[in-house]
């Protein structure tokens, strides 16, 4: 029963972060406040390795969504290289990536560990999660949507990357800050989901790397099993939900994702003076 369970949360936990990863609800908050309302504390569930895995399963749902792209950009990175030409557009999106993830790198390597002492406690998430809300409702109404990405700038992206920085904070939203201040600049909602998925590749990619240095000398007890059921769950979800979000934002606002982070956080609140 107990090995049931363990993987039951695994599998949950898995599909929380590809969910919660992509959607700009944030994934940091959810994996916070989760395990906070259920009372769930599992070493293996709460281990580095964990997290690692989580993150490997969310890496591959966005190469293999956007793979088409990211081969286009291999092919313009090695162009630059050779000859450096940025004429075409897969060129300039490869520089634009590498230069936008710097800012945020640097924050989780000099902040990470700040940030884990002092804003893991579920009553200061409240505060980003309504911060972020009512930045999606403003940029919605004051974005002009008429910039495609094909037009992006190299501020712009550098702009989105110092933004990026920000989703440090859980209940920020990767994805919901760095879509937000696209939508600022004047992107439409698409090309500003577009380029946040591609710019999240490098972080999530160097948060695993980040988190398995700490292995080398640290755990040892691991379960493969509960570790690739959270990493296979987060990449199937995870594909999902960029499906999914990339079809939404077609058609409809981040009004949504706004008023589910109100709510979270009025339930966040509650639970706070219930307990």
């Amino acid at each position: 029963m107990e090995a049931f369970s363990l993987s039951a949360q695994a599998f949950f936990l898995g599909a929380l972060q590809g969910l919660t990863e992509f959607l700009p609800i944030s994934s940091s908050a959810h994996l916070i406040l989760i395990p906070w309302f259920f009372n769930w504390h599992n070493p293996y569930i709460d281990s580095l390795t964990f997290s690692v895995a989580v993150h490997a399963g969310t890496l591959l749902a966005i190469l293999l969504y956007f793979s088409q792209d990211w081969l286009k950009m291999s092919s313009g990175l090695w162009e630059i290289m050779r000859h450096g030409r940025l004429q075409n557009f897969p060129n300039k999106l490869i520089l634009y990536i590498i230069l936008a993830s710097i800012p945020g790198a640097l924050a989780g390597i000099f902040l990470e560990d700040i940030v884990e002492v002092i804003f893991r406690d579920p009553l200061l998430i409240i505060f980003p999660l309504i911060a972020v809300s009512f930045l999606m409702i403003y940029a919605e109404r004051q974005g002009s949507q008429e910039i495609c990405l094909e037009d992006m700038q190299l501020i712009q992206a550098i702009i989105i990357g110092l933004a990026q920085s920000l989703a440090l904070l859980p209940g920020v939203s990767r994805s919901g800050i760095t879509i937000t201040t696209a939508l600022l600049l004047g992107f439409r909602r698409e090309s500003s989901a577009r380029f946040s998925f591609l710019l999240s590749a490098p972080i999530i990619a160097g948060a695993a790397i980040f988190h398995l240095r700490h292995l080398l000398t640290g755990e040892r007890n691991i379960d493969l099993s509960i570790l690739m059921l959270g990493a296979a769950s987060s990449f199937f979800i995870g594909f999902l939900a960029i499906a999914f979000l990339m079809r939404f934002l077609k058609e409809h606002s981040l009004h949504l994702f706004a008023y589910y982070r109100l709510s979270l956080a009025a339930i966040t609140l509650l639970g706070i003076i219930c307990s």
